[in-house]
């Protein structure tokens, strides 16, 4: 495996739809971001995640040692499909800190982008910036380090080269203060093959990410996106998801056609113990069995999953409660970074 700092060659980010090889995730065990009594409910939504997602390809998990994996093995109980990797990591987040791969005409190359936890707004949690690497360098492909800081989280793809994106989050004087849009857009081209960036605005009430696009929209197939909306004018997410509706609807893709657009309704309010959670259904994971949706115990559950279930027929929908991951301000998408096969 080689080490390189200049992509020497075109890449393109797949799609989340294309075919994976294998799904990578870290297992929980924060107690500062899953107290002792949230972590159970937590590991239960891991279970049938990993369940799920192991019926169609490998899930590689992520432990801390031969006492962890040993626990978490008989956890899983049968579920077969699934490798482990002796590799310390501070939290969960590997959308954010684990590599994105790329298809660089030969086979996958792995970018390895700066992650500074969020803007520095967590110390304790910048050494997952070297976990991600170990991640991309156990894949065994090349790795490549393009010197941004960029969460997977903040950007979706039609693996076209139309990347949706926010300027709340790439934008933001705490990750690239250095960078201009235009050189940002400049290099999401040059590494992930984005020739059509849409710039959506802000993200929801109570997402420390500084507005990740995983909670907003999310491409379903290369024209259609799902979008989150809110009926409720009082709601503080209401201006922010309609500004960002409406800019969706006079997008246009990578060869200048429109997109369609279809609304999701978000759940109800959920409130931690510091305010107001980031719940939302499009931070869902799309599998090759099985796409994962977060679900609420909310009156919006049941539209939630027929909608993005459409989307992907031949695919089981599996809602996941994640009352308890979204404690930790999260959800399904914001722990799982697909590999895709080397070839579409």
């Amino acid at each position: 495996m080689t080490q390189r700092s200049d992509p020497g060659g075109r890449y393109l980010m797949p799609a989340e739809w294309e075919r994976h090889d294998a799904t990578w995730l870290a297992w929980p065990k924060d107690p500062l971001t899953f107290p002792p009594e949230i972590l159970g409910a937590v590991e239960q939504a891991y279970v049938k995640m990993v369940r799920a997602l192991a019926k169609g390809e490998r899930v590689n998990v992520l432990v801390d040692d031969a006492s962890s994996q040993r626990r978490i093995s008989l956890m899983l109980g049968e579920a077969g499909n699934v490798v482990y990797h002796t590799i310390r990591t501070a939290d969960v987040w590997m959308r954010d800190y684990g590599p994105i791969f790329v298809r660089d005409g030969t086979g996958l190359t792995a970018t390895k982008w700066v992650f500074n936890a969020w803007g520095d707004k967590y110390d304790e949690l910048k050494a997952d910036n070297i976990s991600g690497l170990e991640v991309a360098r156990r894949s065994g492909y090349p790795v490549i380090e393009p010197g941004m800081v960029l969460e997977g989280g903040s950007i979706d793809t039609n693996g076209q080269g139309t990347c949706i994106t926010t300027e709340q989050c790439l934008l933001n004087t705490n990750r690239n203060p250095q960078l201009s849009k235009e050189e940002i857009e400049g290099t999401l081209r040059r590494f992930l093959g984005f020739s059509n960036v849409i710039w959506l605005k802000d993200g929801i009430a109570g997402d420390d990410t500084d507005g990740h696009v995983d909670d907003l929209a999310r491409f379903v197939d290369r024209r259609t996106v799902v979008c989150m909306v809110e009926a409720d004018s009082g709601d503080d997410n209401f201006l922010a998801l309609k500004t960002n509706m409406e800019l969706l609807r006079q997008a246009r893709d990578e060869r200048g056609r429109p997109l369609t657009v279809v609304p999701v309704a978000m759940p109800e309010k959920k409130v931690g113990g510091d305010g107001r959670l980031p719940a939302s259904y499009a931070n869902f994971f799309i599998g090759n069995s099985a796409v994962i949706v977060p679900v609420f115990d909310d009156v919006n559950d049941r539209a939630a999953l027929a909608t993005i279930g459409e989307a992907f027929p031949g695919r089981e929908v599996v809602g996941v409660n994640c009352e308890a991951l979204v404690y930790g301000f999260g959800g399904i998408h914001c722990v799982t970074q697909q590999q895709p096969s080397p070839k579409a």
